[in-house]
């Protein structure tokens, strides 16, 4: 869709058949992650095929507009994060909110990871992963200047780990998701052996 089209006024049939096309695409999501499929999405939505590709050309573009509210205020939760706490504790506290969204929006989490189970899917979401990935690379820069995360590690690299968690722990409500966490994060702090020598070596 081009940026004209966006931002076009919607007469108010059309504007109906959107709304509906967008509540019935986050319930398919929800459920069944980002490949649900269109041609469902669009019969629970009480239109044809041809009008939700009309207002949606490509799997992308809904997901973009499915996601993007979210994303906003997760992102805005990183900078909160910042602004409360030192920089390790607002990294970690963060990625469990990212944990928990991942948990409940699996189409991000998919996109994140590559799978290559949809060649659409694997370029969808760009703007929406831009603004995740410098959240998390921003707190991420922060905590490892503190000396919280070691070297090396990058924002992908996280992003990746908690959607891999989030994906491995879609079927488990036991708290699996919670404890991979915390390993995950045990894993980025500075290694002990590295701090023992750095203050064996400090004069």
């Amino acid at each position: 869709m081009s940026d004209s089209t966006a931002r076009r006024p919607l007469r108010a049939d059309a504007r109906r058949n959107y709304e509906r096309i967008l509540a019935a695409a986050q319930e398919a999501f929800a459920a069944h992650g980002a490949g649900a499929s269109l041609e469902e999405i669009a019969r629970h939505a009480g239109v044809g095929s041809a009008t939700l590709h009309r207002h949606f050309p490509s799997r992308r573009s809904l997901l973009e507009v499915v996601f993007h509210d979210r994303v906003e205020a997760l992102c805005a939760r990183a900078q909160e994060r910042g602004e409360e706490s030192e920089p390790g504790a607002a990294l970690f506290s963060w990625l469990g909110d990212f944990n928990a969204y991942a948990a409940a929006s699996r189409g991000l989490a998919a996109s994140l990871l590559h799978d290559g189970r949809d060649t659409d899917l694997l370029q969808q979401n760009d703007s929406c992963k831009m603004m995740i990935t410098n959240a998390a690379g921003e707190l991420l820069h922060a905590a490892q200047q503190a000396g919280a995360v070691r070297p090396g590690v990058h924002a992908e690299d996280l992003l990746t780990l908690v959607s891999a968690i989030s994906l491995a722990t879609e079927h488990h409500d036991d708290g699996r998701a919670g404890r991979l966490l915390d390993i995950a994060i045990d894993g980025i702090r500075p290694h002990r052996h590295h701090r023992a020598a750095t203050n064996r070596e400090a004069p």
